[in-house]
C-alpha cells in the first residue's frame, strides 16, 4: 500500500507546502538495501559512566564497523578501547563540536550507574550533543537489567534509562532517528554484539523507543554477518504474501533454506514465493488435527531437523464483543495462538529442533494496547506474549524464543482500513509513517541469527514507537 502523503511531503513542492502549514513531514527512512552493507557508517560518539562494564564489548563491536569512533575527552575510556578491545577511539572535546557536525550514532555505557544521583552522567553526555545526531541516526544506551540489580537504588537508576530513552526517541523521531536501551545481566556483556549491531543499523529503521534484554548464554561460533543463516533450515507460516513473504525473503537473503507454509488455497502464490527465494513449500492448514505431525515428519525426513520456526500465520475477524459470532472467536484463537502451541509441542516431542534453534512468534500492538472490535485478536496476540515469556524460561539446548509486535505495517490488510483510521495509524508514532513488511522481517532475522544467543523471552515492538501501548 502506497503512502501518498509520505511521497508528496518529500517532494520539492510538497515539502514547502507541508512546512508552511506546519504539518508533520515524515522522512524517508534508511533501510537495509544489501546484506553486505556496513551496519553503521559515519561518526559515532561514545562514553561511559564510571565503573561501567560493557564499554570493552561496545568498542569491539564498533571497531568492526567502518565508523569513526570518538569519545568526549575520556582518557580512561580511550585507554580501555586501545588496550582491551584494540579499537581506535579519538578524543573529542565538547567545545570542538560545532552546530554543523553530525554524528551517525551516540552510544553510552550506563552499566556502572548504581545510584539515582549518578544518572546525571546520562544528562552530561547527551545534553550537549543530542542536537548533533544526523538524519536517521541511532542512539543506544547499554544498561544493567533492573531485575538483576543488587540494590533498589541501582534498579531504580537502571529502570530510569527506559523512561529516558522513550522520551528521547519521541523528541528525535521526526528526523528518522531511533533510540533504544540494551539491558544486559552481569556477565552477559559479550552477547550484546547482535542487538547492538541491529539497533545501530538500517535493519532497525522502524523500531524505536524499545528495550532489549540480553541474558547469559553459551558462546557461539564466529558469525558471518553477511549470511548468518547459511546452512540453516527455517519454517515460515503464512508465507504466501505480505509480512510472511517478506520474512521468507529476508531469511533466504541471510542464507537459510526456507520452507514456505500456507493454506492449500494459496498454493500458487506460495510456489511463487518459494521459487523466487530458492526455497520449498508445504501447503497445509495449520488448524488441521494432523498438521503438527505432518510438519514434524516433513522436517525430520527432508532435512533431519529444524533450525528456525517463525509463527507468522494469523487472521483478523473484527467485531465488537456483543456482536461477535462464536465462530469468529474460535477460528481466530485457533489460528493465531493455539496452533503455535500444538506445532511447537510436536516439534519438541519428536526432537525436531536442532541445538540452538530459534522460535520467533508474531504478536501485535493490539495485544499490548487492545483495540476496539478486536477483543479476539488482541487476546490471541497478548496470549502469544504470555506464551513466549513463559516458554523462554523452560528451554534447553540453546533454543530461544522471542516475539515481534508489529504496529501499523503497509499491507493488504491495512489497505482495507477506512481512510481516516488508516491515516491516523500511519501518523500516530514517533516516525510519522507506517512500516514496511521488511521492517518486521528484519527484526525476525535478528532474533534468528546464531549470534543472538543471549536474546530470549524478548517482545520487540516494530511500530515506529507507536503512541498507543507502552
Amino acid at each position: 500500500m502506497s503512502d501518498l502523503y509520505h511521497k508528496v511531503s518529500n517532494s520539492p513542492v510538497g515539502r514547502s507546502v507541508v512546512s508552511a502549514l506546519n504539518l508533520p513531514a515524515p522522512v524517508i527512512l534508511e533501510r537495509q538495501t544489501r546484506s553486505n552493507a556496513p551496519f553503521i557508517e559515519g561518526e559515532v560518539l561514545i562514553s561511559a559512566a564510571p565503573n561501567s562494564t560493557a564499554i570493552e564489548a561496545i568498542c569491539t563491536v564498533l571497531g568492526a564497523s567502518t565508523a569513526s569512533l570518538y569519545a568526549l575527552d575520556s582518557k580512561a575510556l580511550i585507554a580501555t578501547a586501545d588496550i582491551k578491545s584494540k579499537t581506535k577511539v579519538c578524543s573529542l572535546k565538547v567545545d570542538a563540536i560545532d552546530e554543523k557536525r553530525r554524528f551517525k550514532g551516540l552510544v553510552f555505557d550506563a552499566t556502572g550507574i548504581t545510584t539515582t544521583e549518578e544518572l546525571k552522567t546520562v544528562y552530561e553526555f547527551f545534553h550537549p550533543v543530542i542536537r548533533n545526531v544526523g538524519k536517521c541516526g541511532r542512539i543506544v544506551i547499554v544498561g544493567t537489567q533492573p531485575s538483576s540489580c543488587a540494590t533498589p537504588a541501582m534498579a531504580a537508576s537502571q529502570k530510569a534509562l527506559e523512561g529516558f530513552i522513550r522520551s528521547i526517541a519521541k523528541e528525535v523521531g521526526k528526523k528518522g532517528i531511533t533510540a533504544h536501551v540494551i539491558y544486559s545481566v552481569p556477565g552477559a556483556e559479550s552477547h550484546i554484539e547482535s542487538p547492538l549491531r541491529f539497533c545501530l543499523s538500517p535493519r532497525s529503521a522502524y523500531v524505536s523507543g524499545q528495550t532489549l534484554s540480553v541474558s547469559k548464554a553459551a558462546k557461539t561460533k564466529a558469525t558471518d554477518w553477511n549470511t548468518p543463516l547459511s546452512g540453516k533450515v527455517a519454517l515460515v507460516t503464512g508465507a504466501s504474501r505480505g509480512i510472511g513473504e517478506a520474512i521468507a525473503k529476508t531469511l533466504a537473503r541471510d542464507g537459510a533454506h526456507v520452507v514456505c507454509l500456507d493454506v492449500p488455497q494459496a498454493k500458487d502464490a506460495l510456489n511463487a514465493v518459494a521459487t523466487d527465494i530458492g526455497g520449498s513449500t508445504l501447503p497445509l492448514d495449520i488448524t488441521s488435527p494432523d498438521a503438527p505431525q505432518i510438519i514434524s515428519e516433513h522436517f525430520k525426513k527432508e532435512f533431519g531437523g529444524m533450525d528456525i520456526v517463525v509463527h507468522n500465520a494469523g487472521i483478523t475477524r473484527d467485531k465488537t464483543l456483543g456482536r461477535m459470532p462464536e465462530q469468529f472467536w474460535d477460528l481466530l484463537i485457533d489460528i493465531n495462538l493455539s496452533s503455535e502451541e500444538r506445532i511447537n509441542d510436536a516439534l519438541f516431542e519428536d526432537e525436531v529442533f536442532n541445538k540452538n534453534a530459534r522460535i520467533v512468534c508474531v504478536s501485535s500492538i493490539s495485544g499490548i494496547a487492545g483495540n476496539v472490535g478486536q477483543s479476539n485478536y488482541a487476546a490471541s496476540k497478548s496470549g502469544v506474549i504470555g506464551y513466549v515469556e513463559s516458554l523462554s524460561k523452560q528451554l534447553k539446548g540453546g533454543i530461544t524464543i522471542n516475539a515481534v509486535a508489529p504496529g501499523f505495517i503497509e499491507t493488504q490488510m491495512t489497505a482495507a482500513i477506512p481512510f481516516m483510521i488508516r491515516e491516523a495509524g500511519r501518523r500516530m508514532n514517533s516516525l510519522n509513517q507506517g512500516g514496511q513488511p521488511g521492517d518486521v522481517a528484519e527484526a525476525i532475522a535478528f532474533f534468528a541469527n546464531p549470534a543472538s544467543q543471549g536474546m530470549n523471552g524478548n517482545i520487540l515492538r516494530v511500530c515506529g514507537q507507536s503512541l498507543i501501548g507502552k
